[in-house]
């Protein structure tokens, strides 16, 4: 029902496409009224109005280096900011915040219809936005990060790009952990637990943490955060 509760449904507008590089289906940023969504087939991907769990993978790995004078974040994956908006607000200004993100219509959308949301965060002079695959950003860093922060895809278990998989998987995390500071954090969103993931976690040589959050404050489906620090 619209905001006159006239009793009628404003519909979803398709606002533009983007295939994804090594995947199948394309993704479609869509909007209702105020609303955005990114959708992958008929899997939601992301919605502007179900932003909890990625503000708290921010707010959980900033926690964990809030010590540190000068702070070098990666996040993998722009999507709707969330995330990166997050990180802005718990670090200082003293700190560094790069965004790898594969597809450049996701930027796009950032700078064009979703500026509304985005604001002026992608001016913020701590940031440095790549368009680059996370998994490649990650290979060529040794001893680089302080925390790394991956929202890529669905979680460990991938589903817009096969090759999405291999950042979860021994070869991925091992890079993860070598691009990483003494005492850094990798942390990774999921939609939902994965205790093999916990295992790998633990067998590449991370100190792990699981956080169960909701997709909206305190209600809303239930996520999971991972916090694995290299000892």
């Amino acid at each position: 029902m619209d905001a006159a509760g006239l009793g009628f449904v404003i519909p979803w507008v398709q606002l533009g496409t983007a295939p994804v590089p090594g995947g199948g289906e394309s993704l479609r940023l869509k909007q209702r009224g105020d609303e955005f969504s990114i959708m992958l087939g008929q899997n939601e991907l992301m919605n502007s109005r179900l932003s909890g769990s990625e503000e708290a993978l921010a707010e959980l790995a900033c926690g964990k280096i809030s010590g540190r004078a000068s702070p070098h974040l990666l996040i993998g994956g722009l999507g709707m900011g969330f995330t990166l908006r997050a990180a802005q607000l718990h670090l200082g200004r003293n700190a560094r915040i790069t965004v790898a993100e594969l597809v450049p219509e996701i930027i796009e959308w950032a700078r064009g219809p979703m500026h509304g949301i985005f604001g002026d965060s992608l001016d913020d002079p701590r940031l440095t936005l790549r368009l680059a695959d996370v998994a490649e950003v990650i290979r060529s860093a040794n001893g680089v990060y302080d925390a790394i922060l991956l929202d890529v895809d669905n979680g460990p278990e991938g589903l817009s790009r096969e090759s999405n998989d291999g950042l979860y998987h021994d070869a991925g995390l091992a890079a993860a952990r070598a691009a990483l500071k003494t005492g850094g954090v990798l942390a990774v969103w999921s939609s939902g637990p994965d205790s093999r993931f916990s295992s790998r976690l633990r067998r590449a040589g991370f100190a792990v943490g699981e956080v169960p959050v909701r997709a909206r404050a305190k209600r809303g489906a239930r996520h999971m955060i991972w916090l694995a620090t290299k000892a």
